[in-house]
């Protein structure tokens, strides 16, 4: 079956540029949801295996991860993963866009709705740079996929997510113990150098991914917090 062409289901305008919500039909007849800012493409619901394992592999590693904070709401699928473990308490999750939000609440996503009523979810509308620095909270888990990563930004001014100062704010609110993750859609020695000097270790991991039928990589970069 030849994949049909996708169409638009809701557009938005804010100081960082548009962002559009598109609907396709896959080669195998699924219906495929598509987010991209300022035309390029950010996530889609047919390959979601490394944001859901953006969130299982910091589960994994925290025995008792009550308090956890998502960086970017996305399409909801760390969120959803998150939600799924009962040892959880309490997720605070910050997105930048507004619209994103609002299309999560109304149904625009089909899964939104369900995914934000749980009475642990707390929804930021803020950027996480700024929410991370004003914390007066710690955390079990701070999971980050704000943008593409490093070596992909879509917003050059979040070039600042991935240097040292940001990574040593969320050190700084992460509880003895706790996990940083933070996803990338290209591999970043430079990251892993940073969390690396912060953190005294961290690691790399990268997953194979089918990305509208193409084989690619994407990443996640993981340290935690000393409780010595």
């Amino acid at each position: 079956m030849q994949q049909e062409a996708a169409h638009e289901v809701a557009r938005a305008e804010s100081e960082r540029g548009e962002v559009v919500l598109r609907r396709r039909t896959s080669d195998a007849g699924a219906d495929v949801l598509e987010l991209r800012a300022n035309g390029v493409f950010v996530m889609d619901t047919l390959e979601t295996s490394t944001e859901t394992e953006l969130a299982a592999a910091a589960l994994e590693l925290v025995a008792d991860p009550r308090d956890v904070v998502i960086g970017g709401l996305g399409l909801g699928f760390t969120l959803q993963r998150v939600l799924a473990d009962t040892r959880v308490e309490k997720v605070s999750v910050v997105e930048v866009e507004e619209a994103l939000i609002g299309w999560m609440r109304d149904g625009t996503v089909p899964h939104g709705p369900a995914l934000l009523a749980d009475r642990r979810v707390h929804l930021v509308n803020a950027d996480i740079t700024m929410a991370v620095a004003e914390a007066r909270h710690t955390y079990d888990l701070v999971l980050l996929d704000v943008d593409n990563g490093p070596g992909y930004l879509v917003h050059d001014q979040n070039v600042g997510l991935y240097e040292p100062a940001m990574v040593e704010q969320c050190r700084r609110i992460l509880n003895p113990d706790g996990v940083l993750v933070v996803w990338a859609a290209n591999e970043s020695p430079e990251l892993l150098r940073t969390l690396e000097d912060v953190f005294g270790k961290a690691e790399e991991r990268a997953y194979d991914v089918l990305l509208q039928d193409r084989p690619e990589q994407y990443y996640l970069y993981l340290a935690r917090r000393s409780s010595a």
